[in-house]
């Protein structure tokens, strides 16, 4: 069996999302530099402090979600530092070389590219149910309950990191209380009160940092992420329908253009 032109498929390779590594390494820069400007930087660093925000916040998270839940938070939180993750261009080019290939070669030979779409396994899936002879309509509902438990999972880690924001502040407020608490004990103790004082302002700090900083924008940033994710996926599975009903590729071709464009 000859060998097929499949330089038209993308390369999928990840680019990093500049303008979030950007964004965050500049809003700690803003920080760090206004600490050197005030003063000393050692003056921010306080252990009680970090112990009370950080592992308060991880330990309520722990008690709100389960440890494969957080996991798997990490793990989709890591994918939104690549821009090229889920592109719709490259989706909708994929479909339609699939789509000619099945065309002109025949739906079997879209089996020899499942090496190919190893890096994009909805895809490859996709096209194995069309290979194996799936009726459309059964085609088409097993892929989209597969999206509904992909995107039920990644609004899982969402939660969980709308959570935190919520958590970090108020750890930071219960730190402060701490701090009060020992700052009021120890009045007749001078060389305490600046310790006490220090956890007491530095717990509200490291919290709203954490919250406004960290958790809250990289939680928009999934959702987002999720909305690209599931209209490339649901790029993929009109493609495939499309495929297995062997129809006309342009038509295929202007259709997802232009449902991609009303999802943008």
């Amino acid at each position: 069996m000859s060998t097929l032109k499949i330089d038209s498929l993308s390369i999928k390779k990840k680019k990093y999302d500049f303008a979030l590594i950007f964004g965050l390494i500049s809003a700690f820069l803003l920080i760090f530099g206004a600490l050197l400007i005030g003063g000393s930087i050692a003056s921010f660093y306080n252990v009680p402090a970090v112990l009370i925000v950080m592992f308060g916040t991880i330990s309520i998270l722990m008690v709100s979600f389960n440890f494969r839940e957080i996991q798997r938070t990490l793990i989709h939180a890591s994918e939104i530092f690549y821009s090229t993750q889920y592109s719709k261009t490259n989706a909708i080019s994929d479909v339609i070389s699939l789509a000619q290939i099945g065309k002109d070669r025949g739906i079997l030979a879209l089996d020899e590219l499942n090496e190919v779409l190893e890096d994009r396994p909805f895809l490859q899936k996709s096209i194995a149910l069309v290979v194996d002879g799936n009726d459309s309509i059964i085609l088409e509902n097993t892929l989209r309950n597969e999206i509904l438990s992909i995107a039920e999972q990644k609004q899982k880690s969402v939660a969980v990191l709308k959570k935190a924001a919520e958590i970090a502040p108020s750890m930071g407020l219960i730190g402060t209380l701490v701090g009060l608490i020992q700052l009021l004990g120890n009045l007749d103790s001078p060389d305490q009160i600046g310790p006490a004082m220090a956890i007491a302002l530095l717990t509200t700090f490291y919290g709203a940092v954490l919250a406004y900083m960290v958790f809250a924008p990289i939680s928009a940033k999934l959702e987002n992420h999720i909305r690209n994710q599931i209209t490339v996926l649901d790029i993929y599975i009109t493609g495939a329908i499309s495929i297995s009903k062997q129809e006309n590729v342009h038509s295929l071709k202007t259709y997802l253009g232009v449902k991609s464009y009303l999802k943008t």
